[in-house]
Formats: C-alpha cells, structure tokens, sequence
C-alpha cells in the first residue's frame, strides 16, 4: 500500500512552530473524498509511527491527528503519546454522553483535545469545557462571525484559539488581533513587501553565490570567488570540511581545497543551506526548511524519469520558490538580478514554462491536494506511487539544515 502523509505546520504569535498536523490519504483510495474516515485515521496512525517514523514528519513537535466518532469512542488516542498527541475532534462527531466520557477521560490522562472547524452549538458546550485548542477555519468563517462565537465562548484560562488557514499576512494580523494565539496555514510563505525596501548588497552576494553553486556545471574558480569575501561562510566552510565527519589526516585551509575535496554534491548541498540560512534571518525556521524541502523534492523527481531539466535545475526551481517571503522582494525583482536558467525563471516569475508542473506537484503535495497531485503526475509521467518515498526522504534531508550558528 502507497503511504501518502502530507504535513501543515502550525505557528505561535512569534512565528514559531507549536507543532503540525498530519494529512492523510490512502494510496488504495485513489482521491475519492469518501474514505472511511476510521481506516484513514487509523492509516496515518500506523503510517506515522511505525511505518515512515513520526520524528521525521513533525521533529518531536505537537503532532494534530484528527479522530472520528468511532476511534474516540474506542479511545484509540490513548494509544498514543500523551505529550505529543493533539487529539483534534473533527466538526462532524456528536456530542453523546458516551463520546464525551470518553474525551474527559482523555483529558484526565493529559491528553490534548482540539475542536476542528468549530461552529458554535449549545450542544457544544460540554466538549468545550474539555478542549485546550479550538480551530476556526479562516475560509469558511467569516471575521465578524469568528467575534460572535468568541463572544459566546468566553474561553476560561488555559483555552487556545487557533486559526486555520491563513493565506495572508494580513489574515495572521487581524487573527492575533482577535486573539487568536495559534495559526496554520502558508501566509509565511508569502513575501512583506515594504515600499522603497531595496536587495541589499549582502543578500545579493548569498543570492549569487545560491546560483551559481546550482549551475548544472558550476565553475569552482568563480565559486570560490564569491565565497571567500564572506567571512561568515567561509569559516563555516572551512570548519564544516575540517570536523570529524570527514575523518582527514590533514586540515584544509583554503577555500579552493575545501571546493575541489567536497565535490559538487556536497558543495551544493551544504553552501545551498548556509546561504539561505543568511538570508532568511529572522524568518521562520519552517520558512527555510520548506524551500530544503521543496529542493529535494524536485531534485528526486528529476531522477526518478528523464525530463526537461537535470535533477540539479530542478533542485534550484525547489530552493528558490520561496525565495521572495525570505527577502521580501517580488520574485521577477529577484530573478532579473540572477543568472538563473529561463525555464527557471519562468517558472518562478511567470508560473508557466516547462518546469512549472514540478513545482505545482510539489506545492499540491505539501497541502494535501490529492486530486490535483494525480493529475499532475500522471501528466508529468512520474510513477505516483513513489511520491510518499519522495517526500519522506525530502523532509528527512532538511531535518539535516544546519541552521544559522
């Protein structure tokens, strides 16, 4: 059986990640909506921890897995990590006598309970008094009627309120404004623009430096020109290529060494990291991993079927699809300044061209738009079976990203 968990993160005030929820769908379901919602919980419950390995996904934050009427009732969270599990109680589930019992009980042991796609109903009332988080849906609830729930609610200590999908800064704006101390959705992965705000001259050198270590056939002389301005890199360079994970006898201490010893994988990958990891300061970490993820995705669909674009040009279309929210530039700005392939470019500013379906593959996937994500491979011609593998080893990679330090 095909195992496809997509993943959506969820942020605190100061765009830190509080945790994710996990999106399911079963490889022998095809995209129908009508799945039994028991067998995909119970799916991505077996998938997660035993299966794909629950640490790779979520990196030991708060994990949100949704649980339907029957899974509550037969207390199957208690299955799981207390200090993980969010148990989110989706908008459908009536309020019985029996299924709350079971909840309160959950609580008790330390559980965390959550109301999806909360609608307010007296009926309600008694697993209100159980939640810790209640998630409001950001498109289906408009704001003035979001205030009048809260009113109702008047939420006693320790009740969070959390916002689902917010596309926008301005949406996570009047969110906190409403009190809301929780947020999920892809607004972070949009770029603040500022009036007059200019690339500086040291982001344009990280820029640079990201595009020309992505050439398909990047050239170390002018590589190495580029990095050994930055002080910042090349000591990270120079301490990376000397640590106990390449085990030499004798240290390295020039830059051209350093090149030349590493190889073009590991140059792209470690100076790919460290560069963004500059530019996006500041930004969310989930900013940065998301682009790592986005990277390898594309990369390994390129090796998996022979296409348009060697698997390094489409690692690059991954890295540099979020570059705009990590400068807070309009992209086609960004990409006049770099010399990046057309077909990239295009991509990324025109959102058409050959490369394009790869990048929308990758965006459906990480959003859990199945039907769409079939289509589009189907049309590219990549074995869709292998996606869940893709993305697996995608976020697997980025759990590797060194940081900023």
């Amino acid at each position: 059986m095909d195992r496809y968990v997509a993943r959506q993160p969820i942020f605190n005030r100061r765009k830190q990640i509080f945790g994710y929820e996990l999106l399911f769908r079963d490889g022998n379901a095809g995209y129908t909506p009508n799945i039994d919602g028991d067998v995909a919980t119970a799916t991505v419950l077996g998938n997660s921890y035993f299966n794909i390995g629950i640490d790779t996904l979520t990196s030991g934050k708060k994990t949100f897995i949704n649980f339907t009427q029957n899974l509550l009732l037969n207390k199957v969270p208690l299955l799981l990590p207390k200090q993980e599990t969010v148990v989110e109680i989706l908008e459908n589930v009536r309020p019985t006598a029996e299924l709350v019992g079971a909840c309160r009980e959950m609580a008790e042991q330390g559980y965390a309970l959550a109301l999806d796609d909360f609608v307010y109903t007296p009926e309600l009332k008694p697993l209100i008094d159980l939640a810790q988080i209640i998630k409001f849906d950001f498109r289906l609830t408009p704001p003035d009627q979001i205030q009048a729930y809260l009113a109702r609610l008047q939420p006693a200590n320790g009740l969070r309120l959390l916002a689902e999908k917010v596309e926008t800064h301005e949406e996570f704006q009047r969110a906190k404004a409403l009190g809301f101390e929780l947020f999920q959705g892809y607004f972070f992965c949009k770029p603040e623009l500022v009036k007059g705000k200019e690339i500086s001259g040291s982001q344009l050198v990280l820029l640079q430096i990201m595009a020309e270590v992505n050439k398909k056939d990047f050239c170390f002389a002018d590589l190495e020109r580029l990095i050994a301005p930055d002080v910042s890199l090349s000591y990270k360079l120079l301490r990376y290529i000397n640590s106990a994970f390449f085990a030499r006898a004798q240290s390295i201490g020039s830059i051209q060494q350093a090149l030349v010893y590493m190889g073009e994988a590991e140059i792209r990958r470690f100076v790919s990291l460290v560069a963004i990891s500059g530019l996006a300061k500041g930004k969310p970490d989930e900013l940065v991993r998301a682009a790592c993820i986005r990277g390898k995705f594309c990369e390994l669909l390129a090796e998996m079927v022979p296409g348009p674009a060697a698997p390094s040009e489409l690692f690059t279309l991954g890295m540099f699809s979020l570059i705009d929210a990590i400068v807070d530039q309009p992209m086609e700005k960004i990409m006049a300044e770099l010399p990046l392939a057309e077909s990239i470019k295009s991509a990324l500013v025109h959102r058409k061209g050959e490369l394009i379906g790869y990048l929308g593959l990758m965006e459906f996937y990480e959003k859990g738009q199945w039907p769409l994500v079939a289509r589009l491979a189907e049309a590219l011609k990549i074995p869709e079976s292998r996606l869940p593998e893709c993305y697996h080893q995608a976020c697997q990679w980025a759990n590797t990203f060194p940081g900023s330090e």
